[in-house]
């Protein structure tokens, strides 16, 4: 039986030092990792599966303290939402185009956590990377990991990446 190229799927979020569409200090970094030490120059032997979750924020503004007079105003929210975690995705994208690495990207709204889970059950990866920021214990109960949960949780094997000491930013809590 013939088997295609191992699929690795990368859950991948935006900085947020920087916003979108800078993927995160670990995204980056479990992106790499991944080229370096699995690819390496193996390219037709793997396929990314880049998933962004879009998170909604709690009153649904983003930021903004207005009213909206219309749907209208609605949707442009939600375009440019999409368009934002298009634009994080790309780059991921053209990096595995211009080294020759095929590639599938898409977005989902929702609890990271719930939805890269339910993503591994739907698209059966046959492994999970994730970044990590290496919070030490008393910030992950207030901030929470997304990495611990996935690999608590996901139906397939999860390779978690740290980011290194030097990449870490004076809040640790950013990415």
């Amino acid at each position: 039986m013939e088997e295609g190229p191992t699929r690795i799927m990368l859950a991948v979020n935006q900085s947020t030092i920087k916003g979108y569409p800078h993927p995160s200090i670990s995204s980056k970094r479990a992106f790499e990792w991944t080229l370096q030490k699995i690819v390496r120059s193996n390219t037709s032997g793997f396929r990314f599966l880049f998933l962004h979750v879009l998170v909604p924020d709690e009153d649904g503004f983003d930021e903004v303290d207005s009213i909206f007079a219309s749907p209208d105003d609605f949707k442009e929210l939600k375009k440019r939402d999409n368009a934002r975690g298009l634009h994080l995705l790309e780059y991921f994208v053209t990096r595995c185009h211009e080294i020759g690495v095929a590639s599938e990207a898409w977005l989902k709204k929702g609890d990271p956590t719930e939805v890269i889970c339910l993503e591994v059950k739907r698209i059966q990866p046959d492994f999970l990377v994730v970044g990590s920021r290496g919070l030490g214990p008393f910030k992950k109960v207030f901030v929470g990991t997304v990495s611990e949960f996935c690999a608590k949780h996901a139906e397939c094997p999860v390779i978690t990446i740290k980011r290194r000491e030097d990449e870490t930013p004076d809040d640790p809590v950013d990415d």
